[in-house]
Parts: C-alpha cells; structure tokens; sequence
C-alpha cells in the first residue's frame, strides 16, 4: 500500500480514522469543504468547534484542532485553517506547510493510522494550485520520514485539475 496516495471525490465519503477540514478561523462552518464536511458529520462536530472557540478563541491560520466526525465514517475532523493567497509575500507556503504538519501531528497524537486530505486553500482562497500540491505533498513525505505511525494518507481532490497535481507532484519526489 502506499504510503501517500491522490484520488478526486468527495473527502465527507472517505473512510479513513481522520479527515482534514479547510476550516476558517471561526471554526463555524463555512463553504466549500468546510461546509460539506459540518453538513454531512451533522451538529456534533460544530458542538464541539463551540467548545474549542470557548476555550481558546478560534483557530490561527496555519493550527489545527481535533473533533468527532459525527455522522461521517471517520472517527475525527482535523480542522486547519490555510492561507488566503496574497501574491506569495505573505509567508503563505510556510503557513499552507505548517496546516499539513500541524494536522498530522494531531493525528499522531490521537492514534490516527490513516488520514485524508483535501486541497486545502485551493478554493476561495486562491492558492495556486500546482503550487499547493507540490507544498502539500513535500510537507507530507518530510513528515513521515520523521514519524511511521501513520500509514496512509489520502489527498482527495475535488476535481480532476487538484488530481493532476496532487498526481504530478508525487510523481516528482520519487
């Protein structure tokens, strides 16, 4: 099996322990990914987001926080949030890389064996794309490298422009 791997679908369908939600700040749910994912999980994951918003304020750009999955078929959300792409002077690829790293040390932390991925700040905020994937998947490989206790990871593309990428991208490291 291998460790890494890119299919195009929709990330609230994937069986995996964890998947990762593009979460905004407030962690209240919003478009996109994170809409879908609050949609199909239902009210305990944002029962749980209140929680988090109460203890700590919201979630910076570049962290991450841990919740059920409700009604999805994972048993956990990593909630990041990335950055909104300014031109690339704004230290958005150290933050994009810190989403991923921090994610996954979430799913360390909590016994996590396999995770998904969507293309996280290809949306809305117009990272670009090829980009984000080459990002997504150095951080990802840097990161095991370091740390064998996870066993796959699944980047779900929402469509077939993030899979080719996702794609090209590990096709390159190998």
């Amino acid at each position: 099996m291998a460790k890494i791997i890119a299919i195009q679908g929709d990330i609230t369908k994937v069986e995996a322990d964890a998947i990762v939600n593009a979460a905004n700040t407030s962690l209240m749910g919003g478009g996109g990914v994170d809409g879908a994912i609050h949609r199909a999980g239902g009210p305990a994951i944002l029962d749980d987001c209140r929680k988090i918003v109460a203890r700590q304020g919201g979630c910076p750009t570049g962290e991450a926080v841990i919740t059920t999955a409700g009604r999805l078929p994972a048993k956990y959300v990593i909630h990041t949030v990335g950055p909104v792409w300014n031109g690339g002077h704004k230290k958005e690829a150290e933050k994009l890389a810190s989403c991923y790293r921090n994610s996954l040390q979430l799913a360390v932390d909590n016994g996590v064996k396999t995770i998904a991925f969507p293309n996280i700040s290809t949306g809305i905020y117009h990272f670009p794309k090829a980009q984000a994937a080459k990002i997504a998947v150095k951080t990802i490989r840097d990161f095991l490298a370091q740390e064998d206790s996870i066993e796959q990871v699944i980047l779900v593309c929402f469509d077939g422009e993030n899979l080719q990428y996702a794609q090209e991208a590990l096709q390159e490291g190998q």
